[in-house]
């Protein structure tokens, strides 16, 4: 191997939110190892994990329906929600234990307290969600959640959504008083600056591709974007969180546990109020259904934002279409992203996915009125004036392949070799709130020996519901929310 070759035990691809939390882990469970970080930009969490590319609710699936389908003989199944709110407190536990210790500082920079509302309107709606709320209010994670069906009251909690409101058409909210707003773009920052005092960070480097050595380690060449000057890094380990940049490192590496994959890519725009008066008359994240034939990442929401201490308000997602995989990415992301391996996959969920393109198609032809009367529903007095359009961040949405048929995944799944040696993570939503037990799971995987031996009493220390499940343990539960709570500056009001 060449002397100018430069080695590391760790690299990490990506200074995003999925990078800077495995790096902060590794850190502290191994601080002797050596970890370099690439980051394509010239910045910390540019892509999916800005603050203005996602709606930072630190989705624990206290508002968002999609994660509680209504079922065909109209029951409400919970069981998704119940797994999403439980890995949301693993991350809540992990950055209280950082603020604790020095690795994250001022926490309200990156995580404030905003109710988390679902909100229906007409007889179904009503219906869906007292069942809803009959379901999850009685679960450990979900108590004091408050079902609202009062216009005095629904008024006096959203003013900016009363107002000029018909309640002849009936209106319910599922309430949660101890939601979230997380700034992912904050926190990546801090995490990173945590990673950056052990370890080697390079901006304005992109991977361009890697190759498996005789002795399992991996050989990166990178690239200096902007002297074009190449260099090589050979790694003991790789992780991949380039967001939707990962799948073509992932393909050029040759596992064959990317193989079949594919990535179908989906732009997103929101509308950002540009008047004060009416951000200051909204403080929630309240979301409501997809439209019939509409997919999941398509659930509209109104959303209270908090970035560098300031309050915002974001409406939507309005989709868009794109090939590039990322929002600084190319147009050639998507067909260069086909192999012999994902083709016919990737074929065969056109037929499956009718909804998805038709939705797409109608979201396209939308206009600008178009998008201020589908805001109405949730603002009845709103007016274009108040609102510009912003780009958010691009997702790339997992095409996952079994022979010749493929299926399209809303969640993320990570993809790491059987030899330990590379992992990476793919897809979205419930993506960054997620980030910690994501990232244990890339541990588990890749370090399992270190991971049941080593690494288990440290990550004990650090998590405390490690695992239990808290839904079965209402005392630890309540003994980590208090912990957490203050930590992390948020306060729980009483149910």
């Amino acid at each position: 191997m060449s002397a100018s070759v430069v080695k590391t035990d760790v690299a990490l691809v990506g200074a995003g939110i999925m990078s800077a939390t495995l790096g902060a882990l590794l850190r502290q469970l191994e601080p002797t190892w050596s970890i370099t970080l690439f980051e394509k930009l010239d910045a910390v969490a540019a892509e999916s994990s800005d603050p203005w590319n996602n709606a930072g609710t630190g989705h624990s699936a206290l508002c968002e329906l999609n994660y509680t389908p209504r079922t065909a003989n109209g029951d409400v199944n919970i069981d998704k929600a119940l797994a999403i709110n439980e890995q949301f407190q693993v991350s809540r536990e992990f950055w209280a234990h950082s603020v604790d210790n020095g690795v994250l500082t001022n926490p309200s920079e990156f995580i404030n307290p905003i109710p988390h509302v679902s909100f229906t309107h007409g007889p179904d709606g009503v219906d869906y969600l007292r069942s809803r709320y009959d379901r999850l209010s009685r679960q450990t994670l979900f108590e004091g959640m408050e079902f609202i069906t009062d216009p005095g009251e629904f008024s006096q909690r959203l003013p900016l959504m009363a107002a000029g409101r018909d309640f002849s058409n009936p209106v319910a909210l599922n309430w949660y008083e101890n939601g979230t707003d997380v700034d992912f773009g904050a926190l990546t920052q801090q995490l990173v600056n945590f990673v950056g005092g052990g370890a080697d960070v390079f901006f304005g480097h992109s991977v361009t591709n890697l190759s498996k050595q005789s002795d399992g380690s991996w050989l990166l060449t990178v690239r200096n974007n902007h002297t074009g000057e190449k260099r090589k890094v050979n790694a003991k380990f790789v992780f991949v969180g380039a967001g939707g940049g990962a799948l073509h490192l992932l393909q050029r590496s040759g596992i064959k546990e990317a193989k079949g994959f594919g990535g179908f890519p989906v732009s997103g725009e929101f509308l950002r109020c540009t008047n004060p008066d009416l951000i200051a008359e909204h403080s929630a994240k309240v979301y409501g259904q997809a439209a019939v034939g509409a997919p999941p990442m398509s659930v509209p929401h109104l959303d209270t934002r908090v970035i560098n201490h300031q309050p915002g308000l974001l409406f939507g997602p309005y989709a868009g279409w794109s090939p590039k995989f990322l929002k600084n990415g190319s147009i050639t992301d998507l067909p260069f992203s086909v192999r012999p391996g994902n083709l016919l996959p990737m074929i065969s969920i056109a037929p499956k996915e009718f909804g998805l393109l038709k939705y797409l198609i109608s979201e396209l032809a939308a206009s600008p009125a178009d998008r201020i009367t589908t805001l109405r529903d949730f603002v009845p007095e709103a007016l274009g004036a108040d609102w510009e359009t912003i780009t958010a961040g691009q997702r790339v949405q997992v095409i996952r392949g079994t022979g010749v048929k493929g299926a399209l995944e809303f969640g993320t799944a990570v993809v790491a070799a059987q030899d330990g040696t590379i992992a990476g993570l793919l897809g979205a939503s419930p993506g960054a709130s997620t980030a910690v037990p994501a990232m244990l799971d890339v541990l588990s995987k890749c370090f399992a020996s270190q991971y049941e031996s080593d690494w288990a009493p440290k990550l004990g220390e650090m998590i405390p519901s490690f695992g239990k499940s808290l839904s079965d343990n209402p005392a630890l539960f309540a003994q980590v929310w208090d912990w957490t709570s203050k930590s992390l500056e948020l306060t729980r009001a009483s149910a």
